[in-house]
């Protein structure tokens, strides 16, 4: 598969930054949906390439698949920092749309801090990302507490602020605000011996409670590559069913 790494400036970030991008084979004639694959807290846009055979699950799919950066910052706005939300939900697709053959709607898919940023993306943009799967999702961040209760508290204050219950970052919140008719399709899955379990049962448990359409499937597997190479392609499939391509 044709692969590039793209890069540009951002200038919500007030920098330049990159995102690794697999193009379809030349085989497959476009337009074509994207996904944006998502990484996690402590890695980048490299990841995803070099710890799955992610090449390989969407080889001969007719999607263009975008691996951006986030740094640590939770694909968010922070209140002091950087602005991670504009920056990779507004400003990259634009720049995906201008230099590749694309049609809508995408899909997001993202791992731990990209599982949350995938449902997010999703639930605040979605006109464009109709569909999104969080593997291993800290669901939790901008909701939780306890996300500012350990030793990263000062780093997270500064994502999130004082008053974060019911904002821009909580996608409680935010999976409220959408009337039926524009709620994305959304999976959610999970190891059972992943340490963010309770997070998952827990965002469900109220996507229940509002009525809100899901999928939710838990597996055997801890948070670690090994879970995460296996349940992306029921991702991939996921994103077919839901798109149609």
């Amino acid at each position: 598969m044709p692969f590039c790494e793209l890069k540009y400036r951002s200038d919500a970030l007030q920098k330049h930054t990159a995102a690794n991008i697999l193009l379809p084979d030349v085989s497959l004639k476009g337009p074509f949906h994207v996904m944006f694959l998502l990484h996690g807290l402590s890695d980048d846009h490299t990841i995803w390439m070099r710890h799955t055979s992610i090449e390989r699950y969407v080889s001969g799919v007719p999607l263009i698949v975008v691996m951006p950066d986030s740094g640590r910052g939770w694909y968010s706005d922070a209140v002091e920092g950087p602005k991670y939300l504009t920056a990779i939900g507004v400003e990259l697709p634009e720049i995906i749309k201008s230099t590749f053959h694309t049609k809508g709607p995408w899909c997001a898919t993202g791992l731990s801090m990209g599982g949350y940023g995938a449902a997010k993306l999703a639930l605040t943009y979605p006109k464009l990302f109709k569909s999104a799967n969080s593997h291993s999702g800290a669901l939790g961040f901008g909701h939780k507490p306890e996300y500012l209760a350990d030793d990263r508290s000062p780093e997270f204050s500064q994502i999130l602020g004082k008053d974060y219950l019911g904002g821009p970052n909580d996608l409680y919140s935010l999976s409220e605000r959408l009337d039926s008719a524009s709620r994305p399709a959304l999976r959610i899955d999970c190891g059972t011996e992943d340490f963010l379990l309770e997070d998952n049962r827990l965002f469900v448990a109220h996507l229940d409670e509002i009525g809100f359409e899901h999928v939710y499937e838990e597996f055997p597997g801890e948070h670690n590559w090994a879970y995460w190479d296996e349940h992306v392609k029921e991702a991939i499939a996921f994103h077919r069913k839901q798109l149609g391509f």
